[in-house]
């Protein structure tokens, strides 16, 4: 069975969108089937990092409002064809979705698919309630920032409030990544800790993403950085295969003892 994963964050800007692109052709390039969902409706972006704006003829709308079935509006990535990607629509509001047409369109994706990838518009309103409502597992992106760390806590709270599986006395399971670090600025005192992050926040670590310049220029170009030699796509490699079940070390970054000293406290 599918395990249905919602990549969202309490605001935007945090890398939330990257990160679902690259996790997703992380997972694809382990063997599994993926598919990536994007709920992000009327802001679409995901289709850019992973370049396949142009190959876009139907969308998430469409397929829930009987225009086209899944597999019409279903988009085979170029380069890696375990993976699936599935558009938002650029002109509807985010609040046409529906719960049961969410549910229905995740029942059918589960059949083919080992791993459905939701990328969550970012806040907390009617969009985002939908995309996490129905989600087996939730990965948390935060930059080490207050306001993003707080608002990410103000997000986790409602997953634990309004998920069907907390309606029904269960938990979504539920991890951070903290994105965009740098230990220069942690060593002064300008930006969190990793340590401070989750203390705040209470949950598993499953991923540390470095400032990487690259991701930009990735970006630009449609093709998601973890195809290429950065130490941001090393850390997208390494978070792929946590999220599937492999045991890996985090990503080392040398010559900076106090970030270096934080991380080896965090996973010895």
């Amino acid at each position: 069975m599918a395990e249905v994963i919602t990549i969202t964050s309490g605001k935007g800007g945090v890398g939330k969108s990257t990160t679902c692109a690259n996790l997703a052709v992380g997972i694809a390039q382990e063997g599994k089937k993926v598919v990536a969902i994007d709920f992000d409706i009327g802001l679409r972006n995901l289709d850019m990092i992973l370049g396949l704006e142009n190959r876009i003829v139907y969308d998430v709308i469409d397929v829930m409002e009987g225009k086209c079935n899944v597999s019409q509006a279903l988009i085979n990535h170029k380069k890696t064809k375990n993976l699936y990607f599935l558009p938002a629509s650029q002109s509807k509001d985010k609040n046409i979705l529906e719960k049961e047409k969410v549910r229905k369109l995740l029942e059918e994706l589960k059949r083919d698919f080992d791993y459905i990838f939701i990328d969550s518009p970012a806040g907390i309103e009617s969009g985002f309630e939908h995309a996490a409502f129905l989600a087996d597992r939730a990965l948390i992106i935060t930059t080490p920032e207050v306001s993003a760390v707080r608002d990410a806590d103000r997000v986790i709270g409602i997953i634990d409030a309004k998920s069907e599986k907390a309606k029904n006395g269960l938990e979504v399971k539920k991890e951070i990544i903290i994105n965009r670090v740098r230990h220069d600025m942690i060593e002064r005192g300008e930006m969190l800790s990793i340590d401070d992050v989750l203390q705040i926040l209470a949950l598993s670590l499953i991923g540390v993403v470095p400032e990487d310049e690259k991701v930009i220029s990735a970006t630009n170009a449609g093709e998601p950085v973890i195809y290429g030699d950065s130490v941001s796509g090393n850390a997208y490699q390494r978070i792929s295969k946590r999220v599937i079940g492999k045991e890996v070390p985090f990503l080392s970054l040398q010559n900076k003892g106090g970030f270096l000293s934080a991380l080896k406290r965090l996973f010895s």
